[in-house]
């Protein structure tokens, strides 16, 4: 069918190949291609990498080293700083020297030193952040599978390779839960529905055919030819790179792939830009936080000093060092360090990491939603009986769920497996079954008939569908039960008597399935058969399943509970079986919500419920979703854990979603992170690195929000009063480097137990209270010791200036990094609580340079002095008695405002 392709529209210019082959037919496509039904060679693939290039499409990549580098100093603090260069540069070096007086060059020299300093260790710190991410990310791979030969005359086979490694040509495989790996034009379709929400935010799956004929269910009156910008998608003989199958089987053909794919083109548009996350907002908060605190003290700042001093040039200086001090510069440098820590942490115990910010999510998250089945459970179901309509052993029962399974060509699950594995170990059909039937056709499983059926033929012209599913949507479509060598009527007693033998089962712990038949007489056999040929069947009996939980599950959800985090299942599973499950685990179930019920609330009455309940049963995928983020609405960092097809919106749509590496494709794809171990005791785990992570990330900004606040409180007071600048520009600046280097070993900090026990979430409001509380209380000993220069050692003139900055550099910068042990514990620190030893070490060092600077050549370079060794025992009195006041501040703050961090 080749038709006019002119006609087609494309929305927004895209190139899209796929779009150019819709209508052509299937022998110009393989002629176009030079391929054959056969698949390509090996050899011919390996070109076509080469001419096409690798199935990939433009994402987020790792940007090269001098791109890195260069962005590690693009930030609007290190820009403050550059400014402050330029003014020292013009004032100490190109002024004087138009009027032939002494230049100096060193207050540029240490700003620049600084910045580099501070661009370089955050270029280094990001640069192994990236490869870390990188590394483990390449540890998950997706495949896909296609038909290939090793040469051109031997028989093709099908194999799994990567998805980067299909190119065009390529013959390709589809079933349930796989990805759509490129862009691609159906040769066979067997009932292929496509969930194309990547693309259009439809969460409803989509019908494609192998013909094009009537489009889409939505738009079956739509031709080809009149495909326009609104339904570019509804081509019904193309799949989509990025779209997932959701059920049903197919055989296609690759036409695009990579950046000429629809997904790939789509891709190049947004590259770049990514949704801002909680955790982006969090961040962003306090720095404008910080921001808005500078913006009110520079100019309070400079107007102060110009009209005391009446140097309004040196006033401009001073007061862009006061903007610097305010600034947290180290701030994005601290953040990927304990995102990077915490991911390599988190690999250690075999979880891989996608997305660093999930981390932090994780450790925020009070509410884990899970799927139950391969979740909580073992992913290894048993079949325990097979059992007619009266709860005796059949062995026919049996052998109809073996030729059920057996045919099907979709993605076998557990229970397939099972059966067959069952029946291969306990019997011979699969000998003599292979040879005695012929499969004819099948009606793939999917979510809302949850049902399969396979129709078969034996030797004569007779059809038999053989179907096996959900007990419920099999009594919804039978008519009989087969009892005694015959057929009977299914009236309601006998219902009844079928629903209590289930629901028995159930009661146990067992996941029960019904098998039903049809005898199709050759006068109405057909060589394809639809939905509605699943109609008067017949009841033969029951298959019953083991799913026993994990051996890890009891402990982990006491853990979970221990730690705040409250566990509720969802699951598709019907809600008897659950609750056995959820007492075996330690979840008290309450009385489950069900999909129907769901079905029939609005989201205010939905929002009371899920507060209420742990069990929700027998849900879509869609209403897995849906709770999902009305919990997000009440208030909860909501976390996810799935492993099949029907978790993947929801994976999406959680705070943090979590899989496993035995998941389909698609949930793997969907996830931000992925546990490669079965035990859950490795999500406690995670939940804590999340919160260790989060803690020191808040150390900081509460250590640095404080102490810079502080520091230009203490700067206010002494501009109103001195007749000099209580420190120079370059004084500040040296000591907010050192402040910084000294914070660079939070990421290998401990967190107390007690700040583990609960969620942790942003709160710019705590942040900016505890700034206004905490940071004066260091500027009381900053009064003290300009107290001190100016009465005991005379330093109360302009010519005696130098040994003023001296004595605050000196307990400025010690009490300023002090902070980092007071305020990193609620307890006492030292005594109840240490840092760790990366933390002390680095701390010692810093306030051991801080001493030694006024006695060193770089001293006398900027303005600083030799102290007396008088000075040095009021140093340790007033450096104990911050200590004193800072924990009573802290216990006062505490009882107040019931939290520290």
């Amino acid at each position: 069918m080749t038709k006019n392709i002119s006609k087609i529209k494309n929305p927004n210019n895209l190139d899209v190949k796929a779009i150019s082959e819709a209508q052509n037919s299937l022998d110009s496509i393989l002629s176009k291609f030079q391929t054959s039904l056969s698949g390509l060679t090996q050899e011919n693939a390996k070109s076509r990498i080469e001419q096409y290039g690798k199935n990939e499409v433009a994402r987020e990549k790792v940007p090269s080293i001098l791109v890195q580098l260069l962005m590690a100093f693009n930030n609007p603090f290190i820009f403050v700083l550059l400014v402050l260069a330029i003014v020292s540069f013009v004032t100490d070096y190109w002024l004087p020297l138009q009027k032939g007086e002494e230049t100096d060059l060193t207050g540029i020299i240490i700003i620049l030193t600084m910045v580099s300093l501070s661009g370089l260790l955050r270029f280094w710190q990001e640069f192994r952040s990236n490869k870390a991410a990188e590394a483990l990310k390449s540890m998950i791979r997706t495949t896909a599978t296609v038909l290939r030969r090793a040469h051109k005359d031997m028989t093709p086979e099908r194999i799994e390779i990567p998805l980067s490694e299909i190119v065009p040509g390529d013959i390709v495989y589809l079933s349930a839960g796989d990805m759509i790996p490129a862009d691609v034009r159906l040769i066979e379709s067997r009932d292929l529905f496509v969930s194309q929400a990547v693309l259009t935010g439809e969460s409803i799956p989509v019908e494609k055919y192998d013909t094009l004929g009537a489009v889409t269910q939505k738009t079956s009156n739509v031709g080809a030819t009149d495909i326009d910008k609104d339904n570019l998608l509804d081509v019904n003989n193309i799949c989509y790179m990025g779209t997932n199958v959701v059920s049903g089987t197919a055989t296609a053909i690759v036409i695009a792939t990579g950046g000429d794919t629809h997904f790939g083109t789509l891709a190049k548009s947004i590259v770049g830009s990514r949704a801002e996350t909680s955790f982006d907002r969090g961040v962003n908060s306090v720095s404008w936080l910080l921001i808005r605190f500078m913006m009110i003290m520079v100019p309070i700042v400079f107007v102060l000093n110009g009209f005391s001093k009446g140097d309004w040039g040196d006033a401009a200086l001073f007061a862009l060092a006061v903007a610097v001090g305010l600034t947290p510069e180290m701030l994005p440098m601290i953040v990927s360090a304990n995102l990077a820590k915490g991911a390599v942490g988190m690999a250690k115990r075999k979880v891989v990491v996608k997305r660093l910010n999930s981390i932090q999510n994780f450790g925020a998250m009070d509410i884990l939603c899970t799927d139950k089945t391969g979740t909580l459970t073992q992913d290894k179901i048993i079949l325990e009986h097979h059992l007619d309509i009266n709860g005796n052993v059949d062995p026919t029962v049996l052998e109809l769920a073996w030729l059920n399974s057996y045919y099907q060509s979709g993605m076998k699950n557990l229970m397939d497996k099972a059966i067959i594995r069952f029946t291969e170990e306990k019997t011979n059909m699969k000998k003599v079954g292979v040879g005695l039937y012929k499969k004819i056709d099948e009606l793939p499983f999917d979510f809302v008939r949850r049902r399969l059926s396979v129709v078969v033929q034996n030797g004569g012209d007779n059809h038999l569908m053989i179907c096996k599913g959900a007990v419920e949507e099999m009594l919804s479509i039978a008519s009989y039960v087969y009892e005694n060598g015959e057929y009977l009527p299914l009236d309601d007693k006998r219902k009844q008597a079928l629903i209590a033998i289930a629901h028995e089962y159930n009661r146990e712990g067992f996941r029960v399935l019904a098998v039903g038949v049809k005898d199709i007489p050759a006068s109405e056999t057909k060589a394809q058969y639809g939905v509605k040929d699943e109609t008067a069947l017949a009841i033969r009996g029951f298959l019953t399943f083991l799913d026993p939980p994990k051996e890890s599950a009891f402990d982990a959800i006491s853990a979970l509970n221990e730690h705040g985090v409250g566990v509720k299942v969802l699951t598709g599973d019907n809600e008897i079986i659950t609750i056995k499950v959820c007492r075996e685990v330690g979840l008290e179930p309450g009385i489950p919500l069900l999909g129907t019920e769901i079905e029939k609330m609005d989201d205010a009455e939905l929002k009371v419920e899920i507060e209420q309940r742990t069990i929700f049963a027998k849900l879509t995928p869609l209403q897995k979703s849906r709770i999902i983020k009305l919990l997000q609405e009440n208030g909860h960092t909501v976390g996810f854990l799935g492993d099949g097809i029907n978790d993947a919106p929801a994976l999406r749509d959680a705070d943090v979603g979590i899989s496993v590496d035995t998941a389909t494709d698609i949930a793997k794809e969907s996830a931000d992170i992925i546990l490669l171990e079965k035990s859950l005791m490795v999500l406690e785990e995670g939940v804590i690195c999340g919160r260790e992570t989060f803690g020191n990330i808040m150390k900081y900004l509460n250590m640095t929000a404080s102490s810079n606040f502080g520091n230009i409180f203490s700067v206010l007071v002494a501009s109103a009063f001195l007749p000099f600048l209580p420190m120079l520009a370059i004084h500040l600046l040296i000591q907010n480097l050192l402040y910084d280097i000294s914070q660079l070993s939070l990421p290998w900090d401990k967190m107390d137990d007690e700040f583990l026990q609960k969620p942790r979430k942003w709160d710019a409001l705590n942040i900016r209270r505890f700034m206004i509380w905490i940071g004066p209380t260091s500027s009381i000993f900053d009064i003290t010791t300009y107290v001190l220069m100016w009465f005991v050692f005379s330093a109360n003139s302009i010519e005696a200036q130098s040994l003023f900055h001296s004595g605050w550099f000196i307990e400025g910068l010690l009490s300023q990094t002090l902070v980092v042990h007071m305020l990193r514990t609620q307890k006492i620190p030292f005594v109840q609580s240490t840092a760790a030893f990366p933390v002390v070490v680095m701390t010692l060092f810093v306030m051991a340079v801080g001493i030694y600077i006024p006695f060193s050549p770089l001293g006398s370079l900027i303005g600083l002095q030799p102290l007396p060794w008088l000075y040095f025992p009021w140093l340790l009195v007033t450096l104990f008695s911050y200590c004193c006041v800072a924990q009573l501040m802290k216990r006062i703050y505490i009882k107040r405002f019931g939290q520290w961090f």
